[in-house]
Parts: C-alpha cells; sequence; structure tokens
C-alpha cells in the first residue's frame, strides 16, 4: 500500500483538491482496501507544503484522464471491456505496467461513481494549459474508437467535454477528423475549408503544426509526448494528402 501512497501523491498537485479530489477520495475509500479519505488529507498536506496545488504535474494529467475516461466510456450506457482495454493499454505505454496498475485501482472507483463533467471540467480549465487540454481530447476520441464504434451518445459527451474545457469548435473538429476517414478530414485537422487556395493550405499547415508541436506538452513529462507526436504526424499527413490531392 506504501507504494500507491506514494504514486498517489508523488505526481498529484491541483487534482488533490476541488471535485476531482473529491472523486479521488471516494474511490480510495470505497474501492481501495487499507487506505482512507483520513490518508488522502494527510497526502495533500505534504503535496500543498511542497508545492502547493496550482501547478499541473504529470498526474494531475494522469488523473484527469481517467476521470474523463470514466465519463466517455460509460456515455453509451455500457462499459465495453474493448475501452477499458484501451485505456489499460494506453497507461501501460505511458507510465509503465507499475504505475499503470496502480491508476487502475482507481480507476475501478471512479468508473463506479456519477461525475459532473461540468465540474471536473471547469477545475481542470482553471489549471491546465490548452496543449494539455488538447491532449486530453485526443486521448478521449480514441477511447471512443477502441470499440470500433463511435456512437452518437459518445460524440455528444466528448463534445460537451470540449465546451466545458474551452476548447473551440474548429479544433473539436480537427482532433475529431484524426478518427473519421472522411473525404474532408484532412481539411478538418488543418481547421480550413476544401475551397481554400494552396496559399492558405500553406498557411493553415504552418499554424497547426506550431498548435499541436510536441514540444508544448514538455511540461507534463516524456510519458505524454507519445501521444502529442500522434497528433503532430496528423496533421503532417493531411497536409501531404492535400498536396499529392493538387499536385502542390
Amino acid at each position: 500500500m506504501g507504494s500507491f501512497t506514494k504514486w498517489l501523491g508523488a505526481g498529484l498537485g491541483f487534482t488533490l483538491g476541488g471535485p476531482i479530489g473529491s472523486i479521488i477520495g471516494y474511490a480510495v475509500g470505497s474501492f481501495v482496501g487499507g487506505f482512507s479519505k483520513e490518508d488522502i488529507l494527510r497526502e495533500q498536506q505534504m503535496v500543498q507544503s511542497r508545492r502547493g496545488t496550482s501547478n499541473t504535474q504529470s498526474g494531475d494529467f494522469e488523473i484527469s484522464l481517467l476521470v474523463l475516461a470514466s465519463i466517455v466510456i460509460k456515455a453509451d450506457g455500457k462499459v465495453d471491456q474493448r475501452e477499458l482495454n484501451f485505456v489499460r493499454t494506453q497507461f501501460v505505454g505511458m507510465y509503465g505496467k507499475e504505475r499503470a496498475n496502480h491508476a487502475f485501482k482507481l480507476f475501478s472507483g471512479i468508473i463506479k461513481k456519477n461525475i459532473s463533467a461540468h465540474q471536473v471540467c471547469g477545475q481542470i480549465r482553471q489549471h491546465m494549459p490548452h496543449a494539455s487540454r488538447l491532449q486530453l481530447l485526443h486521448f478521449l476520441f480514441g477511447i471512443a474508437k477502441a470499440d470500433e464504434f463511435v456512437s452518437v451518445s459518445e460524440v455528444e459527451e466528448i463534445k460537451k467535454i470540449a465546451g466545458y474545457l474551452n476548447i473551440n469548435h474548429h479544433d473539436y473538429e480537427s482532433i475529431k477528423a484524426m478518427f473519421y476517414d472522411a473525404s474532408d478530414s484532412a481539411y478538418k485537422m488543418l481547421e480550413i475549408p476544401k475551397t481554400a487556395t494552396d496559399t492558405e493550405v500553406k498557411k493553415a499547415y504552418r499554424k497547426m503544426a506550431k498548435k499541436y508541436h510536441p514540444d508544448k506538452l514538455q511540461g507534463l513529462g516524456e510519458e505524454h509526448l507519445k501521444g502529442g507526436k500522434e497528433k503532430f504526424l496528423h496533421i503532417q499527413n493531411a497536409y501531404d494528402k492535400i498536396k499529392k490531392d493538387r499536385g502542390m
């Protein structure tokens, strides 16, 4: 249990307080044996004494992913094992097996709680930079696509979450297009219409490449750069496809 306590406190900042802190307290108190809400409070005090709760830590992104993932997974009224497996696989890839196991121990409690997306997104929006919020959205679409069928309810839930996170419509459609093979997907990724001139295409590519550059996620730690690189690659591939189609 000591390693679980260490995992919970070592990388957390703002998520140990507010609505997300309450969710962690519920999950730990109800579903993780030998560990109480008082332990959470002690860990929170230790974290606050070390650095305060305003900074986004690697663990804050991790916990935010778990909380938002639970909302999307339950959006279609059922918990699909393929979606759970996707989350686990992604977490093992990012954090390693031991840390992923700790996360899923907590997730087993989080997913059983009714969560207000509006409240938790408000907390995330207040503390997390825009690039990190875009990365959360990218991960959520990956979960929704994991069972090979994205339901209308899942898309609506992710769209709501995007709004709560102050992610605008163009950025939402850009990331959504990375998971749909439609005729206009490449243009949506670059946030331009099919009628855009070649000059406008080039300008849009430079803008999007800058917005989605993995360097913007450096503060979250190496483990989160993989997803950032995937988004960046999508933008490059979209640009290459448009260039090829137009003979640029």
